[in-house]
């Protein structure tokens, strides 16, 4: 009996105002223009784990199972969905024997140990940099410190970390939470972060954990990964100069929604997030000459692409890249899957990147 593969609807599209109604609403100072943020888009640990399942669909055929959303982004999961893949909550709606891929955000050792149980065969797509925050966590526990986990309550990651070693991490949500957590031993004390938040939030935390425990011990390197440093610093050299940013990234996507919140206290006049091009309200243009463009890091190019292409229709043609950094990082695949590929004689190694793969 075969597996149904669950197929998104169709988007509808909107039905758009004219762009010379757009215009006469409220005329534009000046000639239009796109500032288009560099870096965008995926990095290699999102690049990596897109990858792995489709690797996994290609040498394992359909289904395979994969725990929670590969990576936070709607498009990504539907295509997915439509080649084959199946995504769970939980491990226990997993057939037993089957093969469970583990999503780029990390799972708890108890999550590992619920898969052994059900004879799964898996494929961890844990972002390497992830991964590392992991091995901080134990490593400390083994020390006997107690660690602050600065990251959003229920978000994936923030779990698979907590998960390492619950009974000594506490998690600080917000700067406000750094002045209320109570801890056991002010002198023994190490703080970790989750990966995808921003940057000046998590300083603003760490500092105001420092005041009320100086003591508090770094993590040996920067926790919040380079993708999400990188975009939110082109993000802030946009927005001063935007009547208008537009973030293209999903919702539940961490690091697409503190883009948008970036790009608001740096300076755009408006900051704006959408799934797609379909979601964008041509409104917005209405007194804009200037709009920034980003993406989240779980954002394929195609999606961009589509709303610099509305933006044309609507008389922004002219696109200046602005580019703050460059990236050319790539993660080898996940162990168990280059088993299999070298079993079957597929090459592929290190991949990972919006440099190494731009157009997807």
């Amino acid at each position: 009996m075969s597996t149904p593969v669950s197929l998104a609807m169709p988007a509808v599209p909107r039905v758009r105002r004219a762009p010379e109604e757009i215009a006469a609403a409220a005329p534009v100072d000046g000639p239009k223009k796109v500032l288009l943020a560099s870096p965008r888009g995926y990095c290699a640990g999102v690049d990596r784990a897109v990858i792995a399942v489709e690797k996994a669909l290609e040498h394992y055929g359909a289904p395979v199972y994969v725990r929670k959303q590969i990576v936070h982004n709607k498009h990504v999961v539907e295509t997915l969905e439509s080649q084959g893949a199946v995504f769970v909550e939980e491990v226990d709606e997993v057939p037993e024997g089957a093969l469970l891929v583990f999503s780029a955000h990390g799972v708890s050792p108890a999550v590992v140990q619920s898969a052994a149980d059900r004879n799964l065969e898996t494929i961890d797509a844990t972002c390497p940099l992830v991964t590392k925050v992991h091995r901080e966590a134990v490593r400390f526990a083994k020390r006997g410190q107690q660690i602050l986990l600065i990251g959003h309550v229920g978000h994936e990651e923030v779990e698979g970390t907590f998960g390492e070693a619950p009974e000594q991490t506490i998690i600080v949500n917000s700067p406000a939470d750094a002045d209320t957590i109570e801890v056991d031993d002010p002198d023994n004390l190490v703080w970790l972060s989750q990966t995808t938040l921003s940057v000046d939030e998590a300083l603003e935390t760490v500092s105001r954990l420092r005041k009320r425990f100086p003591n508090l011990q770094d993590p040996p390197s920067d926790d919040i990964c380079y993708a999400t440093s990188n975009r939110q610093g082109a993000i802030k050299e946009i927005a001063p100069r935007a009547d208008l940013v537009i973030v293209v990234g999903s919702s539940n996507s961490s690091n697409s929604v503190r883009l948008k919140e970036v790009a608001a206290e740096y300076g755009a006049q408006r900051a704006e997030r959408v799934d797609n091009a379909n979601q964008v309200d041509e409104a917005w243009f209405e007194g804009a000459a200037t709009v920034g463009v980003t993406s989240g890091a779980s954002v394929p190019e195609v999606l961009v692409r589509d709303v610099l292409a509305l933006l044309e229709d609507y008389g922004y043609g002219e696109v200046e890249e602005v580019v703050t950094a460059e990236e050319d990082i790539l993660f080898s695949l996940p162990k168990e899957l280059r088993a299999r590929l070298t079993a079957d004689g597929d090459s592929d190694r290190g991949l990972g990147g919006r440099g190494s793969r731009p157009n997807r």
